[in-house]
């Protein structure tokens, strides 16, 4: 017999399981997920099931063609209306995704396969065309199933509101024998829960900024399961793997549950941004997954810092380094930017404000901020047993480069983040 991988996520997209703070059931968009030990010899079935009686067009890169596409097309030819195309030079650049607009034009449904910029530009073109689309998965990450798609527009890397998909496949036979060091990365990419849930909670607790914590309920039933077996989800162990893709969905649907990428993106992401945007001819060629773990490692060490002292931080007004920021990011980017940055930014009336709640509540605080936090040496040896990178030096990342994504990439976006804090305390350079 064989095993169901999917756990909660069959509740999910059936519509049957119940918001433990609510009372009511909660229903997603995405028609059908799987997680299978093959999904060869299946293809037909379960695109059916989502794109009956469409044109398809299979999108796949040179890559993903020869591990997965190449085989799926072959198995629905003659089966369903279906072409195949293969993009050589995948690019998630606003510019280089108008080669897909132009390659779907004639289809009504599109099939992503492929991770990061594939299902990322299917997801995009199907939104901007109004099409339907689904993916097959070729390694962990938590893009499959979230309605935001990561762009890049003139240099500046967004996170764009799309659309779900239809459908998402987990071949757990092809994601086992995918480069361990992209498993790394998607591990490493849904551990930072603990950073990003800490920032989000904290944010909450001094704004009153909106704050969910329904997907946490469901990370929480494989997040310690997969901790545990870190080593053998680097391995590839088909039955650990399954625990770290179960994570990754859920972490997906956990932002069309609460409409907003919080949950899985705070500070960590900030730096990882920054790298992208700004490392140009000093990119390491460290994925997105990879820079998150390393992030997470860094915002890990901030937070543990801060939420164990026995008195809190005194915090001053926001300094907005605005020269310096137009020398890292150019002009043009800054301008796109600055209004988010003064969002957040804190004067003289906020800050004692804040300093006095933070006098009068920070015990109160401290316990439920470390509720939902993962120790530091917890975090550093998971990383670890899984095989990611938590140091820059192992990511071949310029140590200069990093130190500027500390220091300055809290200024991409309107999140206030543990980052914002230690800068408006005087507290970030510790870390430096």
């Amino acid at each position: 017999m064989d095993i169901n991988h999917n756990g909660i996520v069959d509740e999910l997209t059936s519509g049957n399981w119940v918001n433990p703070t609510t009372k009511k059931n909660i229903s997603i968009p995405i028609k059908k997920i799987e997680i299978l030990e093959s999904t060869n010899g299946l293809e037909f079935d379960l695109i059916n099931k989502v794109h009956k009686n469409k044109k398809i067009l299979i999108i796949s890169d040179l890559n993903t063609h020869d591990i997965l596409g190449s085989n799926i097309y072959q198995n629905l030819k003659g089966k369903l209306d279906v072409s195949e195309y293969i993009w050589k030079n995948p690019s998630s650049d606003s510019k280089n995704i108008e080669e897909i607009q132009n390659a779907s034009k004639d289809y009504s449904a599109l099939i992503a396969i492929g991770s990061g910029t594939i299902c990322d530009s299917v997801k995009y073109v199907s939104f901007l065309e109004k099409k339907e689309y689904s993916v097959f998965a070729t390694s962990p990450m938590n893009a499959y199933t979230s309605f935001n798609a990561s762009i890049s527009f003139d240099g500046e890397k967004k996170s764009i509101s799309a659309i779900p998909p239809k459908g998402v496949f987990f071949d757990l036979s092809v994601i086992s024998n995918c480069p361990k060091r992209l498993i790394s990365a998607g591990f490493a990419d849904v551990i930072c829960r603990t950073t990003s849930q800490v920032d989000w909670l904290f944010s909450n607790i001094l704004f009153k900024t909106f704050y969910d914590e329904t997907p946490y309920y469901l990370l929480n039933l494989y997040e310690e399961q997969a901790i545990n077996r870190a080593t053998d989800i680097k391995n590839g162990e088909v039955n650990a793997l399954s625990l770290l893709i179960k994570l990754t969905v859920l972490m997906g649907i956990g932002t069309m549950i609460t409409g907003t990428s919080h949950l899985g993106s705070m500070a960590e992401h900030n730096i990882s941004h920054f790298l992208d945007m700004c490392s140009k001819e000093k990119h390491s060629n460290t994925s997105h997954g990879e820079q998150v773990g390393i992030a997470s490692v860094t915002i890990s060490k901030i937070q543990n810092k801060i939420f164990n002292l026995n008195s809190p931080p005194k915090i001053y007004p926001t300094i907005i380094p605005e020269k310096k920021l137009i020398e890292i990011y150019g002009n043009l980017i800054y301008q796109k930017i600055k209004n988010q940055i003064k969002k957040k930014a804190l004067d003289e009336k906020k800050t004692i404000i804040i300093n006095n709640f933070l006098e009068e509540n920070w015990e109160d605080i401290k316990i439920k901020i470390k509720k939902v936090m993962l120790p530091y040496n917890k975090l550093w040896d998971s990383l670890g047993n899984c095989g990611s990178l938590r140091l820059p030096k192992e990511g071949n990342i310029d140590i200069n480069l990093y130190k500027d994504a500390i220091k300055y990439g809290r200024f991409i976006r309107d999140r206030y983040t543990i980052l914002d804090f230690a800068g408006d305390s005087n507290m970030l350079e510790e870390f430096i």
